[in-house]
C-alpha cells in the first residue's frame, strides 16, 4: 500500500456510514446474539482461541453477520480477505486462492475468506471453492440472508458450521442507538446531539430487529437537524418519524395498546370479520410487531375458534407460519393476510376446545381409571396370558368399519366430551356418526 492508498483508506473510513463506523472491533463490543457468542458458547471460545473453522452466518439484514466476520478479522492471526458475491467473479476467487496458497507456503499462515451474500454465487462458483475449503487452503466464512440449506451447496454446508443470527431485540437496538449518539470517536458524539426516550423506543421498535435501519435514522437525524438554542441537536419523536418516513403508532409492545390491538385482532377473526382482522394485522405490522407472534395468534385462533368446522384452517395457518420464515418482510405480510382472511372467513366451532377442557376436568377430578381389558395391549411379553386384549372387536371387520364397544374406562362409559357443531365440516361429522351407528 502506497501513501495514496493509505490516504484513500483513511478518508473512506471517516466518510463511511455510521453503521459501518460503529461496527464492533472486539467480541466485548458486540450487542446481541448471545445464543452463539455468549462466553460459554462455541463461537466465542473459537474466536478467542483463534481456532476458527469454516462458518456460515445466516440471518436477516442488520443482525451482525458482517460484524462478526470483522471481529474475527480483528482477532485472528490469519490473513483475512473479503469478497462480495454480488460483484465477485472467477478471477477474484482465483486471486484469493493464489494468495492463500502463497501465505501457507511462505509463512504457514492460514487465510480466512469472508464471502458476503454467498447465496449469490452460482453452483459453479461455490464448487470452485470446495476443494480449497476441504484441504484448508482457505477457511470460509459465508454470510447470507437466505436459508443456506436451500441456497448453498450441500457439500459446502457439510464442511461448515451454520450459525443462525436472530433479529436484535428492542433493548439491543436501544443500546446501539445510545452508543451511536454519544460515541465521540466512531459515533455522532462530536455533534452534541441528544435523543428523547420516546424517539429511542420508536426507532428501536420500528427497526424490526435491524440495527442498520436504526443507525441510519440516527445519522440522518443528527446531520439534518439544526441545533436548538441550547446548542444541542435534539432528536425528538417527530424527527425520528421523518427519518424513517413512518408515523409512530400508539402501540407499546408491553402496554395496554399492544394487548388491546391483539385482542381486537383475535376477536375479529373469531367474529368472522376479515376486513377488521386485516386492519389490525396491518396496524401490528406497521408498528413492528414480530411476525412470529402474529403467526402464533393465527394458529391458536385456527384451532380454538375455527376448529373442526374447518380443520384445514389449522393447516393453512401452520403453512403461513413456516412460510413467513422463508420469505421475510415485506412479502410475509401477504402470507399473513391470506391466513388471516382464511381463518376469519371459515365457519366457526369451539367443540375441539370444549372437548379437551371437559376431558381435562374429568382427568383432574377422578381417580385414574383402568383401561378396559379388551383395549389393553396383548403383544407385550405375556400380556395375552393375563387376559389383555381378549374380546376386542376389530372395527374393520364390521359394516362401515364401525362396531359398538366400550372404549372409555368403567364408570366413564357414558361420558361425552366432543359435541359436533352445526357448521362446516362438523355437519359431515354428524352425518358420519349418524350413518355408521344407524346402519
Amino acid at each position: 500500500m502506497d501513501i495514496f492508498d493509505y490516504a484513500r483508506s483513511v478518508n473512506s473510513e471517516k466518510e463511511s456510514p455510521l453503521a459501518s463506523r460503529l461496527r464492533p472491533k472486539t467480541l466485548d463490543q458486540v450487542v446481541g446474539q448471545e445464543h452463539i457468542i455468549g462466553k460459554d458458547k462455541l463461537l466465542y471460545r473459537a474466536i478467542k482461541a483463534d481456532k476458527i473453522s469454516s462458518i456460515i452466518f445466516y440471518g436477516p439484514p442488520g443482525t451482525g453477520k458482517t460484524t462478526l466476520a470483522k471481529v474475527i478479522a480483528n482477532t485472528t492471526s490469519a490473513d483475512f480477505m473479503q469478497l462480495n458475491a454480488t460483484v465477485a467473479g472467477k478471477k477474484d476467487m482465483e486471486d484469493v486462492v493464489a494468495k492463500a496458497k502463497q501465505n501457507m507456503a511462505m509463512s504457514g499462515r492460514k487465510t480466512i475468506l469472508f464471502v458476503d451474500e454467498i447465496h449469490r454465487f452460482n453452483k459453479g462458483q461455490q464448487d470452485y471453492l470446495l476443494p480449497f475449503v476441504e484441504d484448508g487452503t482457505v477457511v470460509l466464512i459465508g454470510a447470507t440472508t437466505e436459508n443456506p440449506y436451500f441456497e448453498v451447496n450441500s457439500a459446502l454446508i457439510s464442511r461448515s458450521i451454520v450459525f443462525e443470527l436472530h433479529p436484535l431485540s428492542v433493548e439491543n437496538i436501544k443500546t446501539l442507538i445510545l452508543r451511536a449518539v454519544n460515541d465521540k470517536t466512531d459515533g455522532m458524539g462530536i455533534y452534541n446531539g441528544v435523543i428523547d426516550d420516546d424517539a429511542v423506543m420508536f426507532l428501536a421498535e420500528i427497526s424490526n430487529g435491524d440495527a442498520r435501519t436504526a443507525l441510519n435514522a440516527v445519522e440522518l437525524g443528527i446531520l439534518t437537524t439544526d441545533p436548538a438554542q441550547d446548542g444541542k441537536i435534539h432528536i425528538t419523536l417527530e424527527v425520528a418519524q421523518q427519518c424513517v418516513q413512518k408515523r409512530a403508532l400508539k402501540y407499546d409492545k408491553s402496554g395496554d395498546n399492544h394487548y388491546d390491538t391483539i385482542s381486537a385482532f383475535i376477536k375479529s377473526m373469531r367474529g368472522s370479520d376479515p376486513d377488521a382482522a386485516v386492519y389490525y394485522l396491518s396496524r401490528m405490522l406497521y408498528a413492528g410487531e414480530s411476525v412470529d407472534f402474529i403467526s402464533r395468534r393465527i394458529l391458536i385462533c385456527a384451532a380454538e375458534d375455527v376448529g373442526m368446522a374447518n380443520p384445514q384452517a389449522l393447516v393453512v395457518a401452520n403453512a403461513a407460519a413456516q412460510a413467513v420464515h422463508q420469505v421475510g418482510m415485506p412479502e410475509a405480510q401477504i402470507i399473513l393476510s391470506e391466513a388471516v382472511i382464511y381463518v376469519a372467513s371459515s365457519p366457526k366451532s369451539n367443540s375441539a376446545c370444549n372437548a379437551i377442557f371437559a376431558a381435562n376436568e374429568v382427568v383432574r377430578s377422578t381417580v385414574t381409571a383402568k383401561v378396559p381389558a379388551h383395549l389393553q395391549d396383548a403383544h407385550y411379553k405375556g400380556s395375552a396370558k393375563l387376559g389383555h386384549g381378549i374380546g376386542y372387536k376389530y372395527a374393520h371387520d364390521y359394516p362401515n368399519h364401525y362396531v359398538k364397544q366400550q372404549y372409555l374406562p368403567d364408570g366413564l362409559e357414558d361420558s361425552r366430551f366432543y359435541e359436533p357443531g352445526d357448521l362446516g365440516y362438523e355437519v359431515e361429522v354428524k352425518n358420519y356418526f349418524k350413518k355408521i351407528k344407524e346402519d
